[in-house]
């Protein structure tokens, strides 16, 4: 049961309504995240601003959704893994790479190294050892690709702590987690 009361989306006024009706109008309709998320109009607005400030960056949408789907899986929530398999799949990203991300692997060794340097950033809670930053190094990640990549997991980590603490019900289609507890 989730532990947050949703704001109805027919029903919201003000600035909720307003962030609410950007939400569907972005992705054509508010998912639960967004309607227990808009209880506080300033976390939607945060959420959507930082998302649509790393969508003009350097990483390709694929990266960014390997870095999402890996980040789901090591954060162990199941809405956002559903989630972003969902988008994954929308953009046409294949089966094959979805499945690797979930344990944060890539056929590309470029995308892999990160992938890799992503799990231990989530585990490690950044108190990483310069041999991982090395391992960019050698992929040839860019400190741009750097910056961005931890900018998108801070954006993954906040989904994944706001769902997993608020038990929001999943309404993508549900892919249950590699690893559950």
């Amino acid at each position: 049961m989730t532990r947050l009361q949703a704001v109805n989306p027919d029903a919201a006024t003000g600035h909720a309504k307003a962030v609410l009706e950007a939400v569907k109008q972005k992705m054509g309709r508010v998912p639960n995240i967004f309607s227990l998320m808009a209880n506080s109009p300033a976390a939607v607005e945060g959420y959507l601003s930082f998302s649509d400030a790393l969508a003009k960056g350097v990483l390709s949408p694929e990266l960014r959704e390997q870095i999402a789907i890996t980040c789901a899986e090591v954060n162990m929530c199941e809405y956002c893994l559903s989630a972003h398999v969902a988008i994954a799949k929308s953009i046409g990203m294949p089966d094959a790479e979805i499945e690797k991300a979930r344990t944060e692997k890539a056929s590309d060794p470029k995308s892999d190294a990160i992938l890799t340097f992503v799990r231990a950033v989530v585990v490690r809670r950044a108190d990483i050892t310069d041999a991982y930053v090395e391992q960019l190094r050698a992929a040839e990640v860019s400190d741009a690709e750097i910056a961005e990549i931890v900018a998108n997991i801070a954006l993954n980590v906040f989904t994944n702590y706001f769902n997993v603490i608020a038990k929001t019900e999943n309404d993508f289609p549900k892919v249950k987690l590699a690893f559950p507890v």
